[in-house]
């Protein structure tokens, strides 16, 4: 395939979106949690973009950021070849907030004392955030002062650490803000400068007061504003669509998930019926599914959906196979082998018309883009599982218009675009779909059999109110088990349905959901009770890690 991605960067999209004020670039040091601090910038109403810690100080300067934000990191200032910087570029003239390694980075660079105290401090810590605080202040007060990062906050709060070496001595010119039992100085600002840091991890919810935290540096010691909003998004893709795409056409391949389908809907809206969406029915997917796409989709959407049906060639291929990862390469062959025919289909009736299929749109988000090029760009494209591969003799430009945007937000663009919350709030599901979530071979009854029983859980789960808290709820067919129980009156030997609901925010980590016991009950009763061949439901309560999110 010779497809070539945007020419147009996420920054250039951005700026019409959020008007002159340059983005918030995160530097990534390596941190498993970069990508939440930039999705916490974003919460704030700012744009946000992450960026590897390799780039130069004028590689930097030359996007023209509005503020930086250094990232924690696994490594030690001291460590033979660690990541570090030098003053160059605190002295920019840039505000600067350092976070855990970060803000030893900083504070090493601009003479400070980074020390291994041997006090390491990981999870839940208490800091003080009385230092620098007048003595006279009455006991108990929050913090005050209208220039520091921890304005308003408790003096004494909980915050989520991970370090092993300490900035025992601050910079000159800054104020120590707090400390802890392992951090003599676990915070600092300088607001001449417009330079702050923590120890700590203010991104992620273990931190009380982090949100609070990263919007006193933005809106107080950075001066922004909160420019940055899902509805001006779409007026500016749907501009830089038209403007990439001009007068060709397009097309899609539909998975039936949020992702694809916004992105559908932003091209369609700038380009019409010069769209064509391909949605390949495989069998394996939740029920009424392609229904939805087909209807409530359509409906709200207007695009030109072209449907393959190819149940039957993924169930022959899948015949007789219990091992999971020649399933998963099964499927993914024989979803290329139907795109692809599809896909011909769509191009031999655009050529009839005396058109051509120019484009190529995919629903690559922004942790995608991060993922696969450490957000250096759109030099590399990560594939996906909803388009499948292309004939290498055909070549298409990439129409990505999702490619700056995180999950929380791309559903928010499609709440605004109007499509149906059944597919805006639908659940991730992964590629190879039900197909992974029978353990076992794969059957049409096998099929329809989880169908029923996720449907039934899924239903239960929305009238409940939990669909925003459980990030999804893969519900698993034990098919190769069976157990004894009693229904009717009568012994059954029927099988066991395994339920997974968990909460995560990055999907690199994820913990079980703790759902109300008359809810779990509802489920279970249900279940039983309108899907014959199963007389036993159970709760998997395991973490990631050290579990995956599905079975297989």
């Amino acid at each position: 395939m010779t497809s070539q991605p945007s020419t147009t960067s996420a920054s250039e999209t951005a700026d019409a979106a959020h008007g002159s004020q340059g983005p918030v670039l995160v530097v990534d040091y390596g941190a498993q949690y970069a990508q939440l601090i930039a999705r916490r910038v974003r919460e704030a109403d700012v744009y946000s973009e992450i960026i590897p810690h390799t780039l130069s100080t004028q590689e930097i300067l030359q996007r023209k950021p509005s503020a930086l934000i250094l990232s924690g990191g696994p490594s030690s200032v001291w460590a033979e070849g660690a990541p570090v910087r030098d003053a160059e570029l605190f002295e920019a003239g840039i505000p600067i907030f350092g976070i855990c390694y970060g803000f030893q980075v900083m504070a090493n660079a601009l003479g400070g004392t980074v020390a291994k105290t041997g006090a390491r401090e990981y999870g839940a810590t208490i800091v003080d955030a009385s230092l620098g605080v007048a003595d006279t202040a009455p006991e108990g007060q929050d913090v005050p002062g209208p220039d520091s990062i921890l304005t308003g906050s408790p003096r004494l709060q909980k915050v989520w650490m991970s370090h092993g070496d300490s900035v025992t001595e601050a910079p000159q010119g800054f104020r120590v803000l707090a400390s802890s039992g392992g951090a003599p100085v676990a915070a600092f600002v300088d607001e001449q400068r417009r330079l702050a840091g923590v120890q700590w991890h203010p991104e992620v919810r273990h931190t009380e007061h982090g949100q609070a935290t990263i919007e006193h540096f933005l809106f107080g010691i950075a001066g922004l504003k909160p420019t940055w909003s899902t509805e001006n998004i779409i007026d500016a893709q749907v501009e830089r669509i038209r403007e990439q795409v001009g007068d060709g056409r397009a097309i899609c391949g539909l998975s039936g998930g949020v992702d694809s389908a916004v992105a559908a809907a932003l091209v369609q809206r700038a380009i019409g019926d010069r769209l064509t969406c391909v949605l390949v029915d495989h069998g394996l997917m939740r029920q009424d599914e392609v229904e939805q796409v087909e209807t409530e989709y359509v409906a709200s959407t207007g695009v030109n959906l072209h449907v393959a049906r190819e149940s039957e060639r993924f169930l022959d291929a899948l015949a007789g196979v219990s091992d999971p990862e020649t399933k998963r390469k099964i499927i993914g062959r024989e979803f290329i082998r139907a795109f692809e025919a599809a896909e011909e289909a769509v191009l031999v009736a655009a050529a009839d018309e005396g058109a051509k299929v120019t484009h190529l749109v995919q629903g690559t988000l922004y942790p995608d883009v991060v993922e696969s090029g450490g957000g250096e760009g759109a030099a590399t494209i990560k594939s996906h599982h909803n388009v499948g591969g292309l004939p290498e003799d055909l070549e298409f430009e990439l129409v990505e218009p999702l490619r700056e945007l995180f999950k929380d937000e791309v559903r928010e663009v499609g709440r605004q675009l109007g499509l149906p919350e059944s597919i805006v709030g639908r659940q991730p599901f992964p590629g190879p779909g039900l197909g992974i979530r029978i353990i076992g071979e794969v059957t049409s009854e096998r099929l329809e059999i989880l169908r029923r029983a996720d449907a039934i859980a899924r239903e239960e789960l929305t009238e409940s109110g939990l669909d925003q808290e459980v990030w999804q709820m893969p519900v698993v067919l034990l098919a190769d088990v069976r157990s004894v129980g009693v229904q009717g009156d009568g012994r059954t030997y029927g099988h066991p349905i395994v339920l997974r609901p968990v909460s995560s925010e990055d999907a690199m980590t994820a913990d079980w959901s703790r759902l109300p016991e008359d809810l779990l009950a509802r489920i279970s009763n249900r279940i039983t009770n309108e899907v014959q061949e199963i007389n036993r439901v159970v709760l998997d309560v395991t973490s990631k890690p050290p579990g995956t999110i599905e079975w297989e």
